[in-house]
């Protein structure tokens, strides 16, 4: 356990290896390998009062296997898919099933949850009837549940029903194995032009696995994680059959294209940069090359010596022994990725392992140690002392009024004012009442409650994270939070910023659209025909002696997935262990009518923080700045995830 620690303050990303290995040797092989799922030995396992409950993961649909089971016992199985207006189907098939000894399953009772009271109080009246009263449970009832993890689930039926849940097959071999299963033989020889068939077919099923598999890099993976199922994998299949039937002199590729990345995948991909990166991945997999029996086409285009190859004679066997000859372990290059974003994720998931098992730890002190309310005082007295005063709105704008700042600046100057002014009283006020209520002098009312605790956890409140978004830990966020406020007392004391510190503004997109605003004004233009260049400037953020001629000079971004090479201007590989790396100076320019983007610019996403998809209620995405690729194609830093932040978790 000791060497666990040190593994988690030197290499986070290794604490999983790591406690899955201590488990292993210290418990015993079968608490850290996943058993092989028996539904059939589940089921022997279970009565007609014990409910058996599938707790669904991403892309997993028990239907199937439901019914397998039930023709190999010869039992009928009612299904009922929960949703508005299901209730009464719903408790007729379960009563008719009492009745008769059939099976109900009711699925994704998530859905329903409000309806799950009704369905805990009929569980529970069938299970108190003895066998001898009129009305008891026929002995070969079962009822089967399937609904996605959620807190409002009622725990009364989580209690008395036996839990399962089925895992989707890992890594890229395994999902191109679980979808060719999926095709028989009958199907497999029903398109006319075998050939491109059996390729295509290959191609789409690796397109499928990528999509699935890269969710694991997290947001650099995809902004959202799409459950992507097997039915959008059955629809395109079924649509390349027919494209091929139908147009047998000349492939369509671009409809192919289409409709498979933008109306069926696509049709789940809500986020612009994902849509682009799935667009990206069909173009690669669906093209000329990859019909042609003459050439190897490579399905990993960065992996060297890849053993991803569309195997010529691809008949089902032959494709399924070419399946079972790829690596276990999946590359990160086989997505397109740097090593680096397997260890990102890997320090995530050990950090949602650590944070859990912390807060299921009892909340004790140690004989002699410093209590709960004691450790309460002291980090709030700290930060009261920390915590910069609020700004005299009145006096900054009389101040402010005389300057020769662009108007448009002013305002977003005062706006940032009057939010940062509610943050720090919010702050002075939520501090000053914690020390009260520990000592037992106000009431602690829950809001104040969870304030308290998220402190005592070193985590940031949600109440203090309105102004602007945030993932990181309470400290850095308090020297963070000290650093926007001297950007901001420096603005108002001295003069306006030559070179901006963009991650200061709680709203950057307010203080870009001052840029143009300021821009148009001073050149006379519609602010509707102006758009933006990024010329990347290679001097010191404090050695800018001059303002720009035109927009703003703006530094403080990070860049993840990539590295900024400052001897040719460009993007480059990362280094190792190196997750995010500052960027130069970047001036933000105005430009009237410009034209478009020539070869070799990536258009990079920047996003307020991390989590790029943000909140329903705040976007993380700021705006895309257009950069130079350098050696490598816009596609390639695509595949990365490549874009830059605002700020980063620590």
């Amino acid at each position: 356990m000791q060497r666990i620690c040190i593994i988690r303050a030197l290499r986070l990303d290794r604490v999983l290896f790591c406690a899955s290995r201590f488990v292993r040797l210290n418990l015993g092989p079968q608490f850290a390998d996943p058993p092989p799922f028996d539904l059939r030995a589940i089921f022997q396992s279970s009565n007609h009062r014990t409910p058996l409950i599938f707790v669904l993961s991403p892309g997993v649909d028990p239907t199937a296997q439901v019914k397998s089971l039930a023709n190999d016992l010869s039992t009928n199985v009612d299904i009922c898919a929960l949703g508005q207006g299901q209730a009464p189907v719903a408790m007729s098939l379960m009563n008719l099933g009492l009745r008769s000894g059939s099976w109900v399953f009711l699925a994704n009772c998530h859905l329903m949850l409000s309806w799950m009271p009704e369905l805990e109080k009929r569980i529970a009246e069938y299970c108190a009837m003895t066998e001898d009263m009129p009305h008891a449970p026929h002995c070969d009832f079962r009822l089967w549940l399937s609904a996605s993890p959620s807190p409002k689930f009622p725990i009364a039926i989580l209690q008395r029903g036996i839990k399962m849940t089925t895992e989707p097959p890992r890594g890229l071999r395994a999902n191109m194995l679980k979808l060719y299963n999926l095709v028989g033989e009958e199907q497999f020889g029903r398109c006319q032009q075998r050939l491109k068939y059996q390729r295509l077919l290959f191609s789409l099923c690796w397109f499928h696995a990528l999509l699935l598999e890269r969710r694991k890099f997290k947001s650099l993976g995809f902004n959202v994680p799409y459950e992507f199922n097997e039915s959008d994998y059955s629809i395109c299949h079924d649509l390349v059959i027919v494209f091929l039937d139908e147009y047998p002199d000349e492939t369509p590729f671009d409809a192919m294209r289409y409709l498979i990345a933008e109306a069926n995948y696509g049709g789940r991909v809500t986020d612009a940069m994902d849509r682009r990166l799935v667009n990206v991945y069909i173009t690669q997999l669906f093209c000329e090359q990859a019909i042609s029996p003459q050439t190897e086409f490579n399905l990993a285009p960065q992996l060297s010596d890849s053993p991803y190859i569309i195997p010529n004679d691809a008949d089902l066997a032959s494709a399924k022994l070419a399946i079972k000859t790829f690596p276990q372990l999946d590359n990160a290059l086989a997505f397109g990725q740097h090593a680096n974003a397997d260890i990102a994720s890997q320090i995530e998931d050990s950090s949602t392992l650590l944070d859990t098992i912390v807060s299921l730890q009892p909340k004790v002190i140690d004989a002699g140690g410093e209590s709960k309310e004691q450790k309460i005082l002291r980090i709030c007295h700290l930060m009261q002392e920390e915590v910069p005063p609020s700004f005299d709105a009145a006096a900054v704008r009389r101040g402010m009024g005389p300057r020769a700042d662009p108007e448009p600046m002013k305002t977003v100057l005062y706006q940032e004012v009057d939010r940062y002014n509610i943050l720090l009283l919010t702050l002075h006020q939520t501090l000053k009442a914690s020390e009260l209520g520990v000592q037992g002098l106000v009431i602690v009312t829950p809001e104040l409650e969870e304030i308290i605790e998220a402190v005592l956890e070193f985590k940031v409140p949600r109440a203090w994270s309105t102004c602007y978004p945030s993932l990181k830990p309470l400290t850095p966020w308090m020297r963070d939070l000290v650093c926007r406020i001297s950007a901001l007392q420096k603005w108002i004391n001295e003069a306006l910023p030559r070179c901006f510190w963009l991650p200061g503004f709680t709203y950057p997109t307010g203080f870009l659209t001052a840029v143009l605003q300021t821009s148009a004004r001073k050149n006379g233009i519609a602010i509707d025909s102006l758009s933006w260049e990024f010329p990347i400037i290679n001097t010191p953020a404090t050695s800018i002696a001059q303002y720009a001629k035109d927009g703003s000079y703006c530094h403080g971004l990070f860049l993840e997935g990539a590295r900024w090479d400052l001897d040719n201007s460009c993007l480059t590989e990362p280094i190792p262990m190196e997750l995010c790396c500052s960027m130069p100076v970047i001036h933000f320019k105005p430009v009237d009518n410009k034209k478009k983007s020539i070869k070799g610019i990536y258009s990079c996403p920047l996003y307020l923080y991390p989590l790029r998809t943000g909140s329903r209620e705040r976007p993380s995405f700021v705006i895309s700045c257009e950069v130079r690729c350098g050696a490598q194609g816009s596609e390639y830093w695509t595949c990365r995830g490549t874009a830059m932040l605002l700020s980063t978790m620590h």
